[in-house]
């Protein structure tokens, strides 16, 4: 995600900052749940850009987003934007600092999708593909069942797809009968 300069830079001093204080992990997962907050909440962007509501429930907000007891470091941050009214940029500083972090840390982003729910023991036989194709790094997994696929499965990692399902192979073969005409 393209987060812009201004939150870029906020989260690029947070990262340093957190770093310092050796709670750097600890923010991520902050950050973490900021996102999903703002991705659950649609409504939260706005309140945070309306001058209207006072700055301390602005506060209130953006804390409990982050969770449960939200560190020091990560509160010192809330406090900071809002003392220079970027408080609009949050959720856009939360995915700056998130990538930040990924990139630091070699975390990739694995997200796998199947035609049905899967049991344990056949996704763990996913995520030992992906572990085997792409060594040293840590990987973060998310699940979707995606009945379009009507078979297999679609495994992304980062900006690599690897496609194995039924609706992708059905796919080329229409188009192979395009092209043969």
């Amino acid at each position: 995600m393209i987060s812009g300069l201004i939150p870029h830079r906020y989260a690029k001093a947070l990262y340093k900052f957190a770093l310092e204080n050796k709670s750097a992990g600890r923010v991520y997962e902050e950050m973490k749940n900021v996102i999903t907050s703002f991705q659950k909440n649609p409504g939260l962007a706005k309140v945070l850009s309306n001058p209207f509501v006072d700055t301390a429930d602005k506060e209130r907000l953006l804390l409990a987003a982050a969770g449960n007891d939200p560190g020091d470091d990560y509160r010192r941050f809330v406090r900071l934007i809002l003392e220079h009214k970027r408080e609009e940029f949050a959720y856009l500083m939360a995915y700056a600092y998130r990538d930040i972090y990924r990139k630091a840390n070699n975390i990739s982003q694995v997200k796998i999708s199947t035609a049905v729910k899967l049991g344990d023991d056949e996704m763990k036989k996913l995520h030992d593909v992906v572990e085997k194709a792409f060594t040293e790094t840590t990987f973060e997994y998310t699940e979707e069942v995606n009945p379009d696929l009507i078979g297999g499965f679609v495994i992304d990692v980062d900006s690599t797809r690897m496609d194995a399902s039924l609706s992708n192979e059905l796919e080329q073969l229409r188009q192979n009968l395009i092209r043969s005409n």
